[in-house]
């Protein structure tokens, strides 16, 4: 694999790793990404992992796009394996009524029933690729073939924070109240971007997402369990 490094303006350079949406591409972006986090690079304020490149931040009064060129170049060479640790979340998410607005019309389109699309979709274990879009916008892949679907032709201009959605080859939650084009087939309980956290953004790339199916009166008591500080999206510690 080719690997490109892009000026982007006077104070960041892009790492590009190829041109598709795949796995072992984002291992590799993250991978970097870890490399240079813990390698004390001088200058480097910041790296923001994308599907297949990875954005480098730095102060040009510290260094340069040359010389991190150089050094990230010997970075991509170094022998061995760094461990990474991630997270698997297992989200609650209701499946059910007003909580689906679009479940009915992915089954028809799918030829699937409502029963069948639940089903493949909280089976699944995802793969966060990217935070991006809005604060805390999780792109999880990958969906099933057989609930693949493109973008709305007519975007909503509100869709609810909570909501889970899919559009193509995706699956994301929406952290905020925006507008949106994805599918919304069900609606999750717990927080997504909490700015007063000492990690603002629930999910990270890298890390690993499961659907738990809920029903409405759960929906309820483990929203209210958000609310009063009482709740924790379960999760366990994962070696890659």
């Amino acid at each position: 694999m080719t690997v490109k490094f892009l000026p982007s303006g006077d104070s960041a350079i892009v790492v590009e790793f190829g041109s598709q949406i795949d796995r072992g591409v984002s291992e590799r972006v993250l991978r970097l990404s870890m490399r240079i986090r813990t390698s004390g690079l001088t200058g480097v304020i910041e790296t923001v992992p994308t599907f297949r490149s990875l954005m480098v931040h730095y102060d040009p009064l510290q260094t340069s796009s040359a010389t991190l060129v150089d050094a990230i170049g010997t970075l991509l060479d170094a022998a061995g394996r760094l461990e990474q640790r991630q997270r698997l979340w297992r989200v609650p998410v209701c499946y059910e009524g007003d909580y689906a607005p679009d479940l009915a019309t992915v089954a028809e389109r799918t030829n699937l029933t409502t029963a069948e699309v639940v089903e493949l979709h909280s089976r699944t274990q995802y793969h966060v690729y990217m935070i991006g879009f809005l604060p805390g916008f999780p792109y999880m892949g990958d969906l099933p073939e057989r609930l693949a679907l493109p973008r709305q032709v007519d975007p909503r201009l509100r869709v609810p924070a909570g909501s889970v959605a899919i559009a193509m080859a995706m699956t994301a939650i929406y952290p905020i109240e925006s507008p949106g084009g994805w599918h919304l087939i069900g609606t999750t309980p717990i927080v997504m971007f909490d700015l007063a956290s000492t990690r603002p953004a629930l999910f990270a790339p890298g890390d690993a997402v499961k659907f738990d199916p809920i029903g409405e009166d759960d929906y309820a008591a483990i929203r209210a369990a958000v609310a009063d500080g009482r709740y924790e999206v379960p999760h366990e510690r994962m070696v890659a």
